[in-house]
């Protein structure tokens, strides 16, 4: 990102948010096809490896590589493409990038230092009306294309200069935010399904759909729906009754989490789902896990204890935990070192004697959560570390793996025989490819051990920002 300097100089800045979306990349591709199937994978893909993109340039790109995984004869046809590209913008995965802002008087006085680059809110999701019409084509692996004739001696065509992009300038890419709110959304229905059932579930999912378009990303609170609306919305199939789907949601409406809320009473009520209740929740939920990991079950008895009491002395905690007091010192002192905990000081007289003091042992879930979040920062950089170190190791191995694969693959083409073939996968001995197995493996773990622990930061970074934006 840059900005202007008051003396006119242009600063540039690393916009380290987004340097470290790319760890979620993974996440943002699976999620995509899962709802849009390989083709809305792929644009994904593209325009997060470009960074940004035309919509034309987007669509031909990927029924190319579509056209490569199909069978012969077959090919993707750009309309295809083009459906699923509207379809992401319908829904908000992608988006416009801002375009420069030229003032009418641009002809007069010199250019400022840096572009200012504007959005219109209307145009934002607009797809350009283009009439892509073609297919596919697949990559030739020799030089020479289907004719057979050489390349060096193809005749240049007239339509080989480059014809007029009908979007130029429209740039298009993905909107991470959307997604970040699709895997909040995901995250919400889960905690409820684990705490009530699939049918409570069911019901915060219809709201949350619902939801989608009419309330921002930011919003505290989605927009009030009543259960009227909830009824239509529910998905076809689902069999309940409109008294039974009443009677779930003033149970989610009653539950302690407050997950779901009352707002009115008009149109059979009207509920609104509470998204700093739900994410302070499940940063909660995150922190109590990773002490039980950690510390035991008796030390996540505790911090429940001092988080649902607000303030508790040392012989209140081994009281109502009822857990010897020697035990319950080591717990307290060892969250507390661990900053999982906190430790207020209340002194009776001024000169803060500790035999006229209270001791109150806290929770401050934001803190706590921070703390969790650096953590979590460092344990993925641990894990990328070692998948380097696990690849250095084996670069030798993992070069002669790679020329194998690529002599077999050329020797199959011109119709080797099957002798021929064993006798070239022999070059890589029973311990080298045990080896690989292994270094394989190991490098699966590493990966799910990242994408697992960048859930939690999600998690951690969805519940300090909407903290911060209350306060």
């Amino acid at each position: 990102m840059y900005q202007v300097h008051k003396r006119g100089v242009v600063e540039y800045e690393a916009h380290c948010s987004r340097v470290l979306r790319m760890l979620r990349y993974p996440r943002y591709i699976y999620t995509t096809k899962a709802l849009y199937g390989d083709t809305g994978e792929l644009i994904i893909e593209e325009l997060l490896l470009n960074g940004k993109m035309t919509m034309s340039a987007v669509v031909k790109k990927v029924a190319d590589r579509l056209t490569e995984t199909v069978e012969d004869g077959k090919t993707m046809d750009y309309a295809e493409v083009s459906n699923t590209f509207m379809q992401l913008a319908d829904t908000r995965f992608v988006q416009r990038c801002p375009m420069v802002h030229t003032p009418e008087n641009s002809d007069t006085g010199p250019p400022p230092p840096a572009p200012n680059l504007v959005i219109n809110e209307k145009d934002m999701y607009l797809v350009p009306k283009l009439s892509l019409i073609g297919k596919g084509k697949r990559r030739r692996s020799s030089d020479e294309d289907a004719a057979g004739e050489p390349k060096a001696k193809r005749p240049k065509h007239p339509t080989d200069n480059k014809e007029p992009i009908p979007d130029d300038g429209i740039y298009w890419q993905a909107n991470l935010d959307r997604f970040h709110q699709h895997f909040r959304d995901q995250a919400i229905v889960s905690a409820v399904a684990n705490r009530m059932d699939q049918t409570s579930s069911e019901i915060v999912r219809a709201m949350l759909r619902m939801s989608e378009v009419t309330t921002s990303s930011d919003a505290p609170f989605t927009q009030p729906l009543s259960s009227n609306e909830i009824f239509r919305s529910l998905p076809v199939g689902y069999n309940i009754s409109k008294q039974v789907l009443d009677q779930y949601l003033t149970l989610l409406a009653d539950d302690p989490l407050e997950f779901v809320g009352k707002s009115g009473d008009s149109g059979g009520g009207m509920y609104v789902i509470n998204f700093c209740k739900a994410l302070a929740s499940l940063a909660t939920a995150t922190l109590e896990s990773v002490i039980q990991e950690r510390f035991g079950s008796r030390c996540a008895r505790i911090f429940r204890l001092v988080l649902q009491k607000k303030h508790l002395e040392q012989k209140q905690v081994e009281d109502f935990a009822m857990i010897p007091a020697k035990e319950a010192k080591d717990m307290l002192y060892k969250m507390l070192s661990e900053n999982f905990i906190s430790l207020q000081e209340i002194p009776k007289t001024p000169d803060h004697a500790p035999s006229r003091t209270f001791y109150l042992y806290t929770v401050n879930i934001l803190s706590a959560a921070r703390m969790l979040l650096h953590r979590c920062y460092k344990s993925v950089t641990n894990l990328i570390e070692r998948r380097q170190f696990e690849t250095k190791e084996n670069k030798r191995l993992l070069e002669k793996s790679q020329r194998v694969e690529a002599i077999i693959a050329s020797v199959q083409a011109t119709g080797a025989e099957e002798a021929q073939l064993q006798e070239i996968e022999e070059m890589i001995t029973a311990p080298e490819r045990q080896q690989l197995e292994t270094l394989k493996r190991n490098v699966n773990k590493l990966d799910a051990s990242e994408i697992q622990v960048d859930e939690t930061i999600f998690l951690l970074e969805s519940y300090i920002e909407s903290t911060m934006k209350r306060q």
